[in-house]
């Protein structure tokens, strides 16, 4: 079975709120979808670990947030390559409250939808979360930020609670492209190559990764060198 198949189905990106009372969490999902008409609903794939999952569980509502195009690294980093149970990820994010309580985070956003957890569905690793459609608004013009564009041209990874993680693990280790030992990160997957270096933040190419800066961070998630491993 040749799983690369996979690779040709086709995503976006969203961010994925709601709150457990006076908590709030969020995360970055790749598989929403609208699954019926009447009534309207929606459907998303969420890893069991998720405490956005168990959130919405408790709660039994959510809100996506469809990302524009030029939604930066730093915003999907804090929300898709950082636990709510470790981080306060709406520090300093603003939001409104929807009709259900859940925060709408339209910063970024092209598109907010609301909605109430009608059933959910086992998948294994992930549970299949339907909600019905309680409201809806476009924010703004512009195009949605697609998974391909996100990883082809922000060159951005894959979170590990993803449902295609897998495949992207598979590709870590047919990049190489020198000799000199690569690191990983262990927070995104993102790959330093001394090779290559970091141009975009003045590191240039052929520098080994011990002679990065000490402030040096990953720059597709912020983890700082203590957060990076020898490639093995």
């Amino acid at each position: 079975m040749d799983l690369q198949a996979l690779d040709r189905l086709t995503y976006g990106l969203y961010l994925v709120t709601s709150r457990n009372g006076e908590q709030l969490n969020g995360l970055i999902v790749n598989t929403v979808i609208q699954v019926a008409l009447e009534p309207c609903l929606v459907a998303m794939a969420i890893n069991k670990s998720s405490l956005t999952g168990e959130f919405i569980q408790r709660s039994g509502v959510f809100a996506i947030t469809v990302l524009e195009k030029e939604t930066p690294l730093e915003f999907i980093s804090r929300f898709g390559f950082h636990s709510g149970r470790e981080h306060n990820k709406f520090e300093g994010i603003s939001y409104e409250s929807g009709i259900t309580g859940a925060p709408l985070v339209t910063h970024h956003g092209i598109a907010v939808i609301e909605a109430k957890l009608r059933d959910r569905v086992d998948c294994g690793s992930h549970t299949l979360f339907i909600g019905e459609v309680v409201s809806a608004r476009q924010l703004k013009t512009g195009d949605p930020l697609t998974y391909a564009y996100y990883h082809e041209v922000k060159k951005g990874k894959t979170g590990k609670g993803a449902p295609t993680y897998r495949e992207e693990k598979s590709k870590l280790k047919k990049e190489r492209k020198s000799d000199m030992q690569r690191y990983v990160c262990s927070v995104c997957g993102y790959i330093y190559d001394p090779a290559v270096g970091d141009t975009d933040n003045g590191i240039a190419a052929g520098t080994p990764f011990e002679r990065l800066p000490d402030n040096w961070v990953c720059p597709v998630c912020g983890a700082g060198k203590e957060q990076f491993e020898p490639e093995e």
